[in-house]
This record gives C-alpha cells, structure tokens and sequence, in this order.
C-alpha cells in the first residue's frame, strides 16, 4: 500500500493540484479584465481569452496551461514512470475539474499536450504538429485539437511505453466528452472557424 501511494496516488494528488491552477483565470484578472468565465463561452482555456483581444494572454494562457502538465509529468517522472503516468492523469482532470472552480474548468487539450511533451517529447511533437497543419487546412481549431490528440495517441503506440500509450489514449475520450458542445457544432456545420468571431463559440482548450 505505501509503494501504491508513493507511486501513484501521490502523484496523481500533485498532478490534479498543479493542473488545478486557473492560468487563464488568473491573467485575465491580474491584467484588469474581469472573470473570463463572463466573456464568450465562459472556457477558462486559452481560445476564450483570445476573445478578449489580448492575444498576448492568450498565448500566456495556452503555454502555461501546457506547462504545468509537463511539469507535472517531470516532477512526478524522478520517482518512476508509473508516477509520471499518474501525474499526467492528474495533471488533466485537474484542469478538466478544478477544486477552486467549483470543478468547472477547461477543456484539457493544451494540458494534454504539456503530458504529452512530459511523456515522450517526440509524441508531443507530432501532436502539435499535427494540430498545426489541421488547424492550417481546415480552419477550425476544435477540430484541429481533436484529431490533433488522437493523432498524438496512435505515435504513442509505436514510440514509448504500452503504459504511457495507454495513458495517453485514455485522455483522448476525455478531451474529446469535453468538446461535445463543439463535435455537434462541427457536424451542423455551424462552428465558427479560426479569425471568425462570433460570441459563444466554445475553445479548444
């Protein structure tokens, strides 16, 4: 039990509190722009702030969204792969479902992606690259991150671990239940594509 708890429950613990922290929130606030969760979708992820205009905050917003699931993969990983496993997980629903906010956060794809580097940085780069040319072809950003991590998940599969593979698999249905609200967007063919305004779209992340 003591060797399950060091190995992943603790992790799990540190990952769920750093993927917990509301960047997107709390720079939004700091710079005087009122709750974020007011503006848009109410998405705590980088693409609503985005909608404020301030494209600074959102690009501070999806980097450290990333960031702190990297970090807690590499934080948890000096203990074994089976924590870094752990944290990553953690490091999701965290952002998924913060204790701060009521369990009310984002929608996970730009934490994902920080696990992902954390993981297996090649895994983390076909991802992101992934994401990029989709959201260049298509235009829809929601769209990009979906594929985009599933893309990711398939790497996995023949680049590390089974045990990271299936991790990372599993946060896929996460991200994608996340973006249900998109998903149907995307098959009415009413969601808004990237540069297109409109009030109410949902984030990526």
């Amino acid at each position: 039990m003591q060797w399950y708890g060091f190995h992943i429950v603790l992790p799990l613990l540190i990952g769920y509190l750093l993927g917990s922290i509301p960047f997107g929130l709390l720079l939004t606030k700091a710079a005087g722009l009122g709750d974020i969760r007011s503006i848009g979708s109410g998405n705590i992820g980088a693409t609503n702030v985005l909608r404020t205009g301030r494209k600074g905050l959102a690009a501070a917003t999806l980097l450290l969204d990333a960031l702190k699931g990297l970090a807690a993969v590499v934080i948890c990983g000096a203990v074994g792969p089976l924590a870094a496993i752990a944290a990553a997980i953690g490091a999701v629903l965290g952002h998924m479902f913060p204790v701060w906010l009521s369990f009310k956060g984002g929608k996970g794809v730009a934490t994902t992606l920080g696990v992902m580097w954390g993981l297996s940085w090649p895994v983390g780069a076909i991802t992101c690259v992934a994401w990029l040319l989709l959201a260049a072809l298509f235009r829809y950003s929601s769209l990009a991150a979906l594929f985009g991590i599933v893309i990711g998940a398939i790497a996995a599969w023949i680049l590390v671990d089974w045990r990271m593979a299936a991790a990372i698999t599993a946060l896929v249905p996460l991200v994608w239940v996340r973006h249900h609200a998109n998903i149907r967007r995307l098959l009415d063919g009413t969601e808004p594509k990237i540069g297109q305004r409109k009030e109410g779209a949902s984030p990526a992340a």
